[in-house]
């Protein structure tokens, strides 16, 4: 009897599984960041909207989020996509797309904004960076 359901088990996953799988596939991209709107000094203890814009390459490019990784006061910023993976994508060349986020002002000093505007030819990262001064 175990034998008989150890096969039919078999039988079942087997002939369960497709080889023709329909579902969508999906990659993340980073994007760089055409431009950024900052003020020209920010106050401690209050929350400044950080506006971007960048180029979306195609149909296929949904916006995921605002990639953002601090280091002391230092801030590197790109912005995140899905790309489904299908054959109906259209490439787009002149969509600019805007996206923000909040931040908050923490300590005193300066913010250093680093928005990453994609890789040189050696592969190394660039960045357009912008200092803001925090005034009390």
């Amino acid at each position: 009897m175990k034998k008989i359901i150890i096969v039919l088990a078999l039988v079942l996953g087997l002939s369960s599984c497709s080889l023709d799988d329909d579902t969508p596939n999906f990659h993340s991209v980073v994007l760089p960041v055409e431009e950024a709107l900052l003020p020209q000094e920010f106050a401690l203890g209050e929350t400044y909207e950080i506006k971007m814009w960048y180029k979306r390459p195609s149909t296929c490019h949904t916006f995921s989020r605002v990639y953002y990784e601090k280091e002391l006061n230092t801030r590197i910023v790109a912005i995140e996509n899905i790309v489904t993976e299908n054959n109906n994508c259209l490439e787009l060349t002149d969509e600019m797309i805007e996206a923000s986020f909040d931040f908050y002002v923490t300590s005193n000093g300066s913010y250093i904004f680093k928005f990453w505007k994609g890789k040189d030819d050696y592969g190394v990262d660039i960045f357009d960076e912008v200092e803001v001064p925090v005034i009390d």
